[in-house]
């Protein structure tokens, strides 16, 4: 029962991971660029599901899930947006400048999500430190 911390704390740390990721989004979200430059990326965080073969327990597929890995990417998207803003001082001779591709409601949304997993992995530790404890009592 004690892989169930490792698991819930992998939980964690992706749902940690990705709302570090939605900050880095939310805070580059206005960062303007020189039209010949390369917009702020956003960042996502990719994950899947570790699993390991565990001897007399079948999971699905025969294997059982012992918690998440996981790695921050970049976007796909490296141009950006052009604006046209010919007061800015990076505009360029027509006046155009590069923003990041950011969506804030895209972000806010994956914010939630993120939130609501991160909760839901505490909340596994803190039931199994529940369940730790009342077997402890049982055995007084």
């Amino acid at each position: 029962m004690l892989s169930i911390f490792g698991v819930a704390s992998t939980g964690v740390n992706f749902y940690r991971s990705s709302l570090d990721a939605i900050a880095h989004n939310v805070a580059n979200l206005n960062t303007v660029r020189a039209r010949d430059e390369l917009a702020v990326q956003r960042q996502v965080v990719v994950g899947s599901a570790n699993e390991s073969p565990a001897p007399g327990i079948v999971g699905a597929g025969g294997v059982v899930g012992s918690g998440v890995s996981f790695r921050v990417a970049h976007g796909s998207s490296t141009e950006g947006r052009l604006v046209y803003d010919p007061e800015h001082v990076l505009a360029d001779e027509t006046g155009y400048v590069r923003h990041p591709d950011i969506d804030l409601s895209q972000e806010m949304t994956d914010m939630i999500i993120a939130q609501r997993g991160y909760q839901a992995n505490l909340a596994v530790v803190q039931r199994a430190t529940e369940a730790y404890q009342a077997a402890l009592r049982l055995g007084r």
